[in-house]
């Protein structure tokens, strides 16, 4: 048999198993796993903080959020395209000013082309008068070998001397795009979009706890189903209600109209509340995260 060295990992005997189990401990490439009920926010929680709503606001695809969280973040990312702009603008005046620079300088150049050439020109035409002119007394510097002809003698030969080497200019920027968008669902998002929703309390006055340390917080305002991640919920946009998705199927649904204001509701006016997950697959939906590590392997 063959000796191995200590790194027996660059022969065959490095085995598919151990491979695989390497690369999930240093958590490369892809990983599926479930998702427990603690690694989910709650469906009363802000999506940024992850807290519980003071002043619970939601999107039109249903995500909630903290009115002083989301607010914050559009203000954050209006400044952060302010800013973005201002730098976009100074670096396009710069280069603006760098292409009129470069074509005065091509300018230059085709004028002073265009001088040598009528020069060329005149001599020609008075040794054609003079013929009896010896032409070897007025050499052609167009035939001529000389490295410092036709205006090299001017740029430096050297390539090392610090004015010829050559510049690292800046990156270039894009133009920021204005648009905000929602953390979570990224699309445009605007502050006159988000809708004031209302949670009702569950009236238990035998429980004295504080409302973050109780498990049935609040309840369905017209069936008072207690609201869970395990329980569908939708918000009506009239009036800010968060009941069950079941009491709008069996109760709004059949003749479109709120059961404690008596207006008419149309479907637009119902959006599904976006929730979180109890730790098993049925409720767990669109759950994935996204982690970056550096990956060192070949």
């Amino acid at each position: 048999m063959t000796r191995h060295a200590r790194n027996c990992t660059a022969g065959a005997v490095y085995t598919y198993h151990e491979k695989k189990k390497d690369a999930s401990s240093s958590g490369y490439g892809t990983q599926s796993r479930r998702i427990g009920k603690d690694s989910v926010k709650s469906f009363d929680c802000c999506s940024l903080t992850l807290q519980p709503c003071r002043h619970p606001v939601i999107t039109k695809d249903g995500y909630l959020f903290d009115k002083e969280a989301i607010l914050q973040y559009i203000i954050t990312k209006k400044n952060e395209y302010s800013r973005k702009l201002k730098e976009y603008e100074k670096q396009r005046k710069i280069e603006e000013a760098e292409e009129a620079q470069l074509s005065a300088v091509e300018e230059q150049r085709r004028l002073e082309k265009f001088i040598n050439t009528e020069k060329n020109i005149v001599t020609k035409s008075s040794l054609a008068i003079g013929s009896k002119i010896d032409k070897s007394q007025f050499p052609s510097t167009s035939s001529s070998i000389s490295n410092m002809s036709n205006g090299n003698d001017k740029s430096l030969p050297s390539f090392w001397v610090p004015s010829q080497t050559p510049s690292a200019k800046a990156a270039k920027a894009k133009k920021p795009d204005p648009t905000i968008y929602c953390p979570v669902s990224q699309k445009p998002l605007k502050a006159k979009d988000l809708i004031d929703i209302k949670f009702t309390l569950v009236d238990d006055k035998d429980d004295k706890r504080s409302l973050i340390l109780k498990e049935n917080r609040y309840m369905c305002p017209i069936t008072h189903d207690i609201l869970s991640n395990s329980v569908p919920c939708a918000v009506i946009r009239t009036t800010g209600d968060v009941i069950t998705l079941e009491c709008f199927e069996k109760i709004i649904k059949k003749d479109w109209m709120h059961p404690l204001t008596g207006e008419k509701l149309t479907e637009k006016d119902i959006i599904i509340l976006q929730r979180g997950g109890t730790g098993y697959s049925t409720t767990n939906e669109n759950l994935e995260g996204m982690e970056q590590k550096p990956a060192l392997q070949a």
